[in-house]
């Protein structure tokens, strides 16, 4: 229940503003969670979003990661991970077959759906090899691109 109330919480704040705890709340409990402003505090805290003012000086939960505090990137496992295992990647249609070293298809699927990388709606891992599904409307060649980005340091 917390993983996919996690993820309600992720695609929230990825579809609309969420300008509050409260707000949240309301958003997970017409979705059918029963939550409380506690535990989605620390739902977030784990996620690593953070409050931040919008262009109009308004407070707002952001995708993205506190410029301060210590907090870590969301990307930060796919950083250490891409570069040692990623071997490459090929498109067809709007799927990415990514290949890795064997044996870290999984740990790298992992650290890409943490990641919540704009045109990937989800990933499915074997033993060496990762169909990454990109988001409708979304282009494969620069989802595989960025992929290969982080691989090769380039992120």
């Amino acid at each position: 229940m917390k993983r996919q109330r996690q993820e309600a919480i992720s695609r929230a704040l990825r579809d609309g503003v969420v300008r509050s705890q409260n707000e949240l709340v309301e958003l997970l409990t017409r979705d059918g969670f029963k939550v409380s402003q506690t535990t989605v505090s620390r739902d977030l805290k784990e996620l690593g979003f953070s409050r931040m003012r919008d262009s109009g000086g308004s407070l707002k939960y952001s995708v993205e990661p506190a410029p301060e505090g210590g907090l870590e990137s969301r990307d930060a496992e796919l950083l250490r991970t891409a570069p040692q295992v990623l071997l490459s990647t090929e498109r067809s249609g709007n799927i990415v077959v990514v290949k890795t070293s064997p044996g870290n298809a999984q740990g790298l699927a992992w650290a890409l759906d943490k990641a919540g990388l704009d045109g990937i709606a989800g990933t499915v891992a074997g033993d060496d090899t990762i169909l990454v599904v990109c988001s409708h409307g979304k282009d494969s060649e620069e989802v595989a691109r960025d992929l290969m980005g982080y691989a090769l340091g380039e992120r």
